[in-house]
């Protein structure tokens, strides 16, 4: 549920001169790597990651959530440098983002990314630059390059990403009832997060970017961009079928925009054989 005393004084907060902040000092930034039997995967996500954070300069942590993985997804984390690990045994995509969230105390900056992800060079420079531009930035998006998919499927996901700047724009400037967010792929302010109540653990998986969205809307800028490109595996568009996929998707995307809740309560685990 949204707080309407912690928007509002949020709202006001964000409408005060900036302060506390000296000019040139980065934010600190915190990625919060949700993980279930990423054993084949998490080894690559998380060298990505300290990757980008060693040649950017960021001030970064990285936090696997080990959501009850029965593999050795916790022990391949535990052996990164710099990798912090905590457990949530309660299975499910957003009860692991929202104890990754508790775990990141401290972080103005909270980067939501995969364990099948694989972070670009450059990404956090984008983030980076977009946060420091843009004082009433909450949120921010991009689109997945799924990096191991056919071509052909690629060319059909790229017409969709075109579908879905056009409705990001359409949400967020002309109907004003919400924007879009990427899974996977998105970084916002924690005080924003706070404002409006954090993650709401009744949402299993579909819908959980879209919510997101349409609640961090409510206290400043969701922007999604082409800049904040982000490579991860098309396992799941390619077992469930692009079309398939990307229909369960956008369905949950109006549901959750115009109901408040996803329409779709199942799903299935994906992950490689």
């Amino acid at each position: 549920m949204v707080a309407a005393g912690s928007v509002a004084r949020y709202v006001q907060h964000k409408q005060e001169p900036a302060r506390g902040r000296a000019k040139g000092i980065p934010m600190k930034l915190a990625f919060v790597i949700p993980a279930y039997n990423e054993e084949a995967l998490i080894g690559k996500c998380l060298e990505s990651v300290l990757a980008e954070i060693k040649r950017s300069g960021a001030d970064a942590d990285v936090i696997v959530v080990n959501n009850a993985s029965t593999d050795r997804t916790g022990e391949i984390a535990r052996s990164f440098s710099g990798v912090r690990v905590v457990d949530e045994p309660k299975k499910g995509l957003v009860n692991a983002r929202d104890a990754g969230f508790a775990a990141s105390e401290g972080y103005e900056l909270v980067a939501n990314i995969d364990s099948d992800t694989i972070v670009p060079e450059g990404w956090l420079d984008v983030v980076l630059r977009e946060f420091g531009k843009h004082s009433k930035l909450v949120c921010l998006s991009g689109p997945y390059v799924y990096y191991d998919m056919a071509m052909h499927n690629r060319f059909l996901i790229s017409l969709f990403y075109g579908l879905t700047y056009l409705i990001y724009i359409l949400n967020r400037f002309i109907l004003r009832v919400g924007s879009v967010v990427q899974g996977g792929n998105f970084v916002f302010k924690r005080a924003a997060w706070e404002a409006v109540g954090g993650y709401d653990r009744s949402i299993d998986f579909f819908g959980e970017d879209t919510d997101v969205a349409v609640r961090l809307s409510k206290v400043g800028g969701v922007k999604w961009t082409y800049a904040l490109k982000m490579k991860t595996s098309g396992r799941r568009l390619e077992k469930e079928g692009v079309f398939r996929t990307a229909g369960t998707y956008t369905l949950n995307f109006f549901w959750v925009t115009f109901k408040g809740k996803p329409m779709t309560k199942d799903y299935t685990d994906i992950r490689p054989q």
